[in-house]
């Protein structure tokens, strides 16, 4: 996937890897993309069982497995399950706090993919859940051509800083930002972390709407109930996408006579409200070429 699909992500629901009729009906509801957990949603004696799961799970919309950290058991067998023909789209790598650990691992899926005849690269999802990683994230995001997207997980992130996890936005925007500029340099797609209750409720939504506001292209839920939500507050509407689509319609026009500025309804349009426009149309599901 290019990175302007991953940002086209809205919604990515979460399902336990040992739990086979929880990842059947993920499956069939109406997210984005699925998240089949095989770290923390996993106990440790259940793991080499769970692990099973993620054979042949290609489909319609992107599946990520989320393996095991670097360091753990069973990291490298999380990844070599992955790393063939019919596997997932992606791996999301939890833990992540210095670039070697993302070389580490392009180097063991290069291996694997060779050794399986996989010919489609996996991509990365980066989590990004510790003071040492929100510390290094912009040398993270720049490290490997597989990242597709940097995601910001609450739980862990909150018990490394030695913070409570509720999701007030004053107590996470210096992360929230940090996050999301180092996706951006990159050319990244980024991704807020779950809301940690289940319900569909007014905190849910309000969690959604203040990662949308500041840029993020979705976010990450942990029950199927909360995809409706979050769905619609990370989807442009249609007056958005069609101001979008003048615009970089406008601006193409524009290069055809070496102009750089042009006025569209009333207001100057440059590059800069291009750059803005091509995400929005992405998230909308739209596939941009050099537009």
């Amino acid at each position: 996937m290019q990175s302007s699909e991953w940002q086209a992500i809205r919604c990515l629901v979460s399902v336990p890897a040992s739990r086979p009729a929880l990842i059947a009906k993920a499956r069939a509801a109406n997210a984005d993309a699925v998240l089949i957990d095989l770290e923390d949603a996993v106990a440790p004696g259940d793991k080499d069982t769970a692990r099973h799961a993620v054979a042949d799970i290609a489909g319609a919309r992107p599946t990520i497995v989320r393996v095991n950290a670097v360091g753990t058991p069973w990291c490298h067998q999380d990844v070599l399950a992955c790393a063939v023909p019919g596997g997932p789209d992606a791996i999301m790598l939890p833990k992540v706090e210095y670039p070697g650990d993302l070389e580490f691992l392009d180097r063991l899926l290069s291996g694997a993919e060779a050794l399986s005849g996989r010919t489609t690269p996996l991509a990365v999802l980066v989590l990004i859940e510790s003071a040492t990683g929100l510390a290094n994230v912009r040398e993270i995001a720049a490290t490997s051509d597989r990242t597709g997207a940097l995601v910001l997980g609450y739980a862990d992130l909150g018990a490394s800083l030695g913070r409570a996890t509720a999701q007030r936005a004053h107590r996470w925007l210096y992360a929230q930002d940090a996050v999301l500029t180092a996706a951006r340099s990159a050319d990244l797609a980024a991704l807020d972390g779950p809301y940690l209750g289940v319900a569909d409720d007014d905190e849910l939504r309000e969690s959604a709407e203040h990662a949308a506001a500041l840029g993020f292209d979705g976010k990450w839920v942990i029950h199927p109930r909360q995809i409706e939500t979050v769905t619609a507050v990370f989807t442009p509407s249609a007056g958005e996408v069609a101001q979008a689509r003048a615009t970089v319609d406008a601006l193409a026009a524009a290069r055809t006579t070496n102009r750089g500025a042009i006025a569209l309804d009333g207001r100057m349009i440059d590059e800069a409200l291009a750059v803005s426009a091509r995400r929005l149309l992405a998230r909308a599901g739209e596939r941009l070429g050099s537009a």
